[in-house]
């Protein structure tokens, strides 16, 4: 059969394949990462296949139904993000009234979450593959090629005339299967040009993969565990890994660096050294980046440096003890020894702060703003509670009344750059705003961070490059108007609180401020 993935065409730059969907203010645009991957078991499987992302080519709709016309798709499967899901819907009506014989089917983490909802909105959609939907892509390709009834295919949640039936869950790949995987590389080879693709802490032009999926920790706010592959990492064998390091390296000649997308790859200490010592046998020539927790030892991080890995993108989040158990986090501030590790083995960090997750407050905001100042990282990353249904978090906020959202398009600004919809008992929405606008001028603007960027781009040359462009394409949110507002409005803040005696809550004695956020939470 003929089988087109698509990332339908949205805002130019949207990047529906990152944790949190929108057109980012760094620029970063995600590669097509399980696209690709159902793509490449779909070929294997002896079906025809074409790749269209159409946000990173600046692609329009009729310019994508123009390349699906001589391709003439039996299945369209298209992506889908929680702030896109109207302009897919539409996408998707469209297509079907001009191919009317082809089979709508669609993927990702809403449709997933919501996928009977989907399916109310449109009787134009055949279909959504819940979850990891590479196989469930081919089973259902087998059964409509034989004319077969879908209702055995796992993981499907599919249209019998005017009845939705939500069929089971197919068991996760095991970590033999997702080492039989065609390579995601080998279908961006085809389909995709680096140079359209953008990691604001990666050196450019870089290229996306995955070693494994699945992560063992709950952060209630983190949708892929929560509603995609689950809460086990299963990885790709170290030799498997290092295979794809080198078909980038030789299909691949202006990529200088890998991004390693697992939410964590760095679950297992001794998988994580293997990884290191067979890249570092075959001579590896591409630096890397990759997931980290923010206590990684410094062991593990010196085998890191010498098999080229160059930064860690490590999610601190918060700098209150009790955030970080409110969110089930698994980590208390004391055990952050990943940026002082990473100064000892020369690797760089990204650090990213998360505010107005349960429990915040003004309080707890500046506590992350401190520790971030204090960590000193490479890079800073400071962005309110994205909430995905699905997730913990997302149920919290709900029962609670504290989203704001009226539809799904709310997520997103009208430039579709990230819309904060969640606030706290004690702070709206646009408080959570202007405190990350804030504290993302006070941690770069610095003379410690300044003159420290100075001295790693004379150590490391190659970050000017990466430097300059994130800063050009950072520049006009550091520049904000608004930044001296908001700059006097928390100034004011934070005298006020120091004037009453302002102590942590990191501190144990230290109560929650709202009675009715006291519940324990057993991390």
């Amino acid at each position: 059969m003929n089988i087109a993935f698509i990332n339908p065409p949205f805002f130019p730059k949207y990047s529906r394949g990152s944790r949190s969907p929108a057109v980012a203010k760094s620029g970063t645009v995600y590669y097509p990462i399980w696209l690709a991957l159902a793509a490449g078991i779909a070929e294997k499987q002896g079906h025809n296949i074409i790749l269209i992302d159409a946000p990173a080519e600046l692609i329009s709709s009729e310019e994508t139904f123009e390349r699906l016309s001589s391709f003439k798709p039996h299945i369209a499967v298209i992506d889908t993000s929680t702030g896109s899901i109207s302009n897919d819907i539409r996408f998707a009506e469209d297509l079907k009234r001009r191919f009317n014989s082809t089979f709508i089917c669609m993927v990702g983490n809403h449709v997933t979450a919501v996928d009977k909802e989907t399916l109310q909105q449109s009787e134009l959609i055949d279909a959504v593959a819940r979850n990891e939907y590479e196989v469930t892509i081919t089973d259902l390709a087998e059964r409509l090629e034989r004319n077969e009834s879908l209702e055995k295919v796992l993981s499907l949640t599919w249209r019998n005339d005017s009845e939705i039936i939500a069929n089971g869950h197919r068991p996760a790949l095991t970590p033999e299967e997702l080492d039989q995987m065609p390579f995601a590389s080998e279908i961006f080879k085809r389909f995709c040009k680096p140079k359209n693709y953008f990691f604001a802490a990666g050196r450019y032009p870089q290229m996306m993969v995955y070693t494994g999926r699945g992560c063992p920790y709950l952060c209630t706010w983190c949708m892929y565990p929560q509603n995609f592959y689950g809460h086990t990492y299963r990885h790709r064998t170290p030799q498997s890994i290092a295979a794809e390091f080198k078909y980038i390296e030789e299909n691949f000649p202006e990529v200088v660096e890998v991004t390693i997308e697992d939410d964590t790859f760095t679950v297992y200490k001794k998988h994580t050294i293997e990884v290191c010592k067979v890249l570092i046998a075959q001579k590896n020539k591409l630096t890397w980046t990759c997931n980290a927790r923010a206590d990684l030892d410094a062991e593990t991080m010196r085998w890191m440096k010498k098999a080229k890995c160059r930064l860690l993108t490590v999610g601190f989040e918060s700098g209150s003890n009790e955030i970080l158990r409110l969110m089930k986090k698994g980590m208390r501030v004391e055990r952050f020894t990943a940026a002082e590790n990473a100064r000892k083995t020369g690797i760089l960090i990204h650090g990213t702060y998360m505010m107005g997750n349960r429990g915040e407050t003004f309080q707890t905001m500046y506590e992350t703003l401190e520790l971030a100042k204090k960590l000193n990282t490479d890079t800073a990353q400071f962005y309110p509670l994205m909430l995905y249904p699905g997730t913990e978090a997302y149920d919290w906020a709900k029962k609670e009344g504290l989203i704001s959202a009226k539809s799904w398009d709310d997520w997103l600004t009208r430039e579709g750059l990230h819309n904060n919809v969640v606030g706290t008992h004690d702070l709206s929405p646009q408080d959570i705003v202007d405190f990350c606008n804030y504290a993302r001028r006070e941690y770069y603007w610095r003379p410690s961070y300044l003159l420290m960027k100075i001295r790693t781009t004379l150590i490391h040359p190659t970050e000017w490059r990466r430097t300059i462009k994130a800063f050009f394409n950072f520049s006009k949110y550091l520049f904000n108007k608004n930044n001296k507002k908001n700059k006097e409005k928390f100034i004011t803040k934070i005298e006020n609180m120091k004037k009453m005696n302002y102590s942590s809550t990191n501190k144990d004695s230290v109560p929650l401020q709202k009675e009715s956020i006291r519940d324990e939470v057993k991390v």
